[in-house]
């Protein structure tokens, strides 16, 4: 199981919101693209900067044509190489793997799925929390 997260910042600062998605097996660049049109819908065609790391997906041929023909509604920011610190979504998963999914020992994948939704769930409800994330990084809005 693999997971894929966004956080989502309202430019004023007024809010905080958190897309997160679960599949079988690893991500890929098809996948990637799943993920942002869900981004897409979940802020409704909203103009969005999204900060992303050097994943090997993230750069791929087939991303950068789907990058290319999304710009009416997003910007890519590329992130430095190895800095996770920079990155409020490695917080995130630090949080998650910090409280729910501590110590867990389960029979199958599926029952950590429902742990993580449920931490998911948890973090998703508070802004403020995102907003630590954030501050975390020392990065602003």
């Amino acid at each position: 199981m693999s997971m894929a997260a966004a956080l989502a910042y309202r430019p004023d600062g007024s809010g905080a919101g958190l897309v997160f998605q679960t599949r079988p097996g690893s991500y890929n660049d098809e996948a990637l693209i799943e993920f942002l049109e869900e981004l897409r819908r979940y802020l409704r065609g909203a103009k969005v900067t999204l900060c992303w790391d050097g994943l090997a997906s993230h750069r791929s041929r087939v991303m950068q044509t789907y990058l290319a023909s999304s710009r009416r509604w997003l910007v890519v920011e590329r992130l430095p190489a190895y800095a996770p610190d920079l990155n409020p979504v490695e917080a995130l998963w630090g949080n998650l793997k910090g409280r729910e999914l501590a110590n867990l020992c389960v029979d199958a994948i599926e029952e950590t799925e429902d742990v993580a939704h449920a931490g998911i769930e948890r973090i998703g409800a508070d802004a403020q929390l995102a907003f630590a994330f954030l501050a975390h990084t020392g990065l602003s809005l």
